[in-house]
């Protein structure tokens, strides 16, 4: 396509939110007219959806629940009056403690205030926290907030040595639905013995976010913890950055998340337009659909050119991957959708795989996200007329001109700067687009079978390893790999089996292997108490 037309194109699938200052451009993906007409009536069934869907109609059939992130920021589109209030007061609720912490008026025992909130939750607990944090907070915020987002031993460990002796001044974020994510609960467990160790009241410098009548919920108001925070069932936790999840720490951090929500608000009437043109969600939903055939067949590459948005190629890996990817389509059929989401920052990734972007294999399609505003304030020239800002922006088109001369598709999103409501229009353009693009591949965006598969087998694991245990205990002297498992009516898990001794054995928990290591079925098993 010659320059004149491209420019025609460019001004012709350009979209501007003029409130924002957002831009889409999907110029650069190359459907045709026919695509555009072939997928209209698609659309229009899909508008149709999320409008139901909005309206409360049951969108995760697994476990009979509405799906309703869009009311966090709008209480006014809640079914029932029960739900608006509920929204509104928890905002308030919010913001009162997170005042209340900020000026001293609740303290960590013997202490005159908090200085850092350390928040423990996995998944949508922690995703959408750490890249708002990493987006907003700035360097100097409020509180400082750190996370513990998986159940590693060695990296508990390393966030709570980093803060020592300001544990006493740490106020917990305890973030799980159920409260009994294995994750999350580990968690909790390792620092309240590192809370008894110091001699330091967990209770009283410890916040739950959960379900209503949760495990954790009931703990919490057992143990006297400060306060308790709700999580809706009819919130999913990749859609969850926008409830008490993600603006509880915000607001700790001091992020302004009334300005969050009213751009996520700004956003989701955009992205209620019944009119592909019209609607940026829609537009990405159609380049999505375009580039991977309807069929995922290609991965997204999301390349941010700022450093502070660093952590939303990984916060859209949940929103993406758990939403799109499924075994099955909403009629039974076995489909296998998904799309795979990676990326890093430009100019970063321009020193790292940008290389087999433009000339490997054909297997993407890349999002720049561009932000026109350099930093606050003037900047040095690195030459004459040309400051670093200007360096990253040449890098930004100049990738972006070569993948398109090179037959590889882009999207590209411009934002003016930074900040609060324009990290809220992010996430509820991205929201509005998986939800769009999962009508139209007629999958249900709102469970996770794979997820529960997971943990299901994860349990099963460690079920394994208390039989072998037992068996162990009860043994006198070694016993043979073969041996174990027949005790253990464990024959078809020999894998499992020497996986579990090997781990045992590393951490001292009493199990010794004798043998050659390669060959596993000269293993002999010694257990001591």
């Amino acid at each position: 396509m010659d320059s004149t037309a491209l420019w025609q194109r460019y001004q012709d699938w350009l979209y501007y939110h003029p409130g924002l200052g957002l831009y889409l451009d999907i110029s650069r993906v190359r459907f045709d007219d026919g695509f555009v007409a072939q997928m209209q009536p698609k659309f229009a069934q899909a508008f149709e959806a999320i409008a139901a869907l909005e309206g409360g109609a049951i969108a995760n059939p697994d476990e009979g629940r509405m799906v309703g992130h869009y009311w966090l920021r709008d209480a006014d589109l809640a079914p029932t009056p029960d739900l608006k209030q509920d929204i509104l007061s928890t905002l308030d609720k919010i913001e009162t403690f997170t005042k209340q912490i900020h000026t001293g008026n609740i303290y960590p025992p013997g202490q005159e205030h908090f200085t850092d909130v350390l928040s423990i939750g996995i998944g949508g607990s922690a995703l959408g926290p750490q890249f708002v944090s990493q987006a907003l907070s700035g360097v100097k915020p409020l509180l400082r907030l750190h996370f513990i987002d998986n159940t590693d031993p060695a990296g508990i460990d390393h966030v709570l040595d980093s803060l020592g002796d300001r544990l006493a001044t740490t106020l917990v974020l305890v973030i799980s639905k159920s409260g009994g994510t294995p994750e999350t609960r580990n968690g909790m467990e390792e620092v309240k013995h590192r809370f008894q160790q110091r001699g330091l009241n967990f209770p009283r410098q410890t916040v739950a976010v959960t379900g209503l009548d949760s495990n954790l919920a009931q703990r919490a108001q057992a143990e006297g913890w400060l306060e308790t925070f709700p999580m809706r069932d009819w919130v999913g936790g990749r859609t969850s950055e926008l409830s008490a999840v993600g603006l509880l720490p915000a607001a700790l951090e001091g992020i302004n998340i009334r300005a969050m929500l009213a751009g996520a608000k700004e956003m989701d009437e955009a992205t209620r337009i019944p009119n592909l043109k019209q609607n940026p969600a829609a537009l990405l939903a159609l380049s999505w659909y375009y580039t991977g055939k309807g069929k995922g067949e290609k991965d997204m590459v999301l390349l941010p050119y700022k450093d502070s948005l660093l952590l939303f190629s990984r916060y859209l890996q949940q929103l993406v991957m758990e939403s799109l990817g499924k075994e099955t389509d909403l009629d039974g059929n076995v489909v296998h959708q998904g799309i795979a989401v990676y990326g890093n920052k430009g100019s970063t990734d321009q020193h790292a795989y940008v290389q087999q972007l433009r000339e490997g294999v054909n297997n993407f399609f890349v999002t720049f996200i561009e932000v026109l505003q350099d930093r606050q304030g003037p900047s040095l020239e690195m030459e004459p007329g040309v400051t670093a800002g200007d360096y990253l922006s040449g890098l930004l088109q100049g990738t972006r001109q070569a993948l398109y001369d090179n037959q590889r598709d882009s999207i590209t999103v411009t934002i003016p700067a930074v900040t609060p409501p324009i990290i809220g229009a992010l996430i509820a353009l991205y929201e509005r687009a998986v939800s769009l693009y999962a009508c139209l591949v007629n999958i249900n965006a709102y469970h996770q079978p794979g997820v529960e598969a997971g943990k299901k087998a994860g349990a099963s694991i460690l079920a394994l390893q208390n039989q072998i245990l037992s068996v162990l205990q009860a043994s006198q002297g070694s016993l043979s790999l073969g041996e174990l498992v027949t005790q253990a009516q464990a024959q078809d898990q020999i894998e499992t089996v020497y996986r579990i001794l090997r781990h045992l054995e590393a951490n001292d928990r009493g199990v010794q292997l004798q043998g050659e290591r390669q060959r596993p079925m000269t293993i002999t098993v010694t257990y001591r108490k």
